[in-house]
């Protein structure tokens, strides 16, 4: 989804505090340290890699192939690209020899939904141009097409085989719940295989690795959901992968009451919460989990989070 950002990074793109770039860098260098970020844009958004250690060369290579799995990842299950396979199966309602990523992000999509009794589902596809549509003309959907929607929705209406993914007529899927967690695991995957001890990735949902290039640990500011220029918690020391699901990045009403999270059982937004922060030791997971508490609410959610080991999870309220 595009919008504002989420949440604010402190930490390697927090640069004021140090008296600036400069500044910055000339810390990492007294450690021996060379530090690059490389900025661009995918799933819709802005995304900024970073990474520290001793060798250039081997950080700029490093960044080089972070991009490029990031890229992969979006051939596979962006709805961003109408070339994607995720476009084309739901274009086509069949594919045969999906791409692994596209299977990867599936199967956990098809389980977590299993877990969480379809709280998660990403056959809430239909749901968007329906929402998105009556808000363009500023009003809800109407009640019938919104029940006539909500039959062409369910997790067990996808077929996973070992060749092909088959869709009953009239789903689609989406899995902008958890692409960009996963891509950030890949991501960070591509960065430790030349060795980049120090890093932050940042791909619309993020993950540190190490330390931050003045030896103090990686801090990931959580944006207000109300007055997202404002920070409302800090994550410290911040290591693993952290996502946040809200109601303010993508909304179709002014008070928010409406906006790009769907129960699955109702077509509407789920209301309680105003957003949720899970870290994790994956960003798939953590991706994954934050949008289904946004769904359970506080009690359920906080159950399902404690069900993973190495999970926690914030939450805010409405209120």
């Amino acid at each position: 989804m595009t919008g504002t950002r989420r949440r604010v990074l402190l930490g390697a793109l927090g640069l004021a505090g140090l008296g600036g770039v400069a500044a910055f860098r000339a810390v990492a260098a007294s450690r021996g340290l060379a530090i690059r970020t490389r900025a661009g844009l995918a799933f819709g958004t802005t995304v900024a890699l970073t990474g520290a250690g001793p060798d250039p060369t081997a950080i700029e290579a490093a960044l080089t192939d972070g991009f490029a799995a990031m890229r992969s990842v979006e051939t596979a299950a962006s709805l961003f690209r109408a070339d994607s396979a995720l476009a084309r199966l739901n274009r086509d309602g069949g594919l045969t020899a999906p791409d692994p990523h596209l299977v990867a992000l599936l199967r956990f999509a098809l389980t977590l939904a299993a877990e969480t009794g379809g709280a998660f589902d990403p056959t809430v596809q239909p749901l968007w141009p329906l929402w998105s549509g009556a808000a363009a003309r500023g009003e809800r959907p109407d009640a019938e097409r919104l029940r006539t929607t909500l039959t062409r929705i369910g997790w067990r209406r996808v077929r996973l085989e070992s060749d092909r993914i088959l869709l009953e007529p009239g789903t689609a899927l989406t899995l902008n719940a958890l692409i960009q967690g996963y891509a950030a695991d890949h991501v960070m995957a591509a960065l430790r295989a030349h060795g980049i001890a120090d890093a932050f990735v940042d791909t619309g949902e993020f993950g540190a690795l190490g330390a931050h290039p003045d030896g103090t640990p990686w801090r990931l500011g959580l944006a207000d959901p109300r007055d997202p220029a404002t920070l409302a918690d800090v994550i410290a020391p911040f290591t693993g992968f952290a996502a946040t699901s809200g109601d303010y990045n993508m909304r179709f009403s002014d008070d928010r009451a409406d906006h790009h999270i769907f129960d699955p059982a109702t077509g509407h937004s789920p209301g309680g919460l105003s957003s949720v922060t899970v870290t994790a030791p994956t960003g798939l997971l953590a991706d994954g989990l934050s949008t289904a508490c946004m769904v359970l609410g506080r009690e359920r959610g906080a159950r399902l989070v404690a069900a993973h080991p190495g999970c926690a999870v914030r939450f805010t309220d409405k209120a």
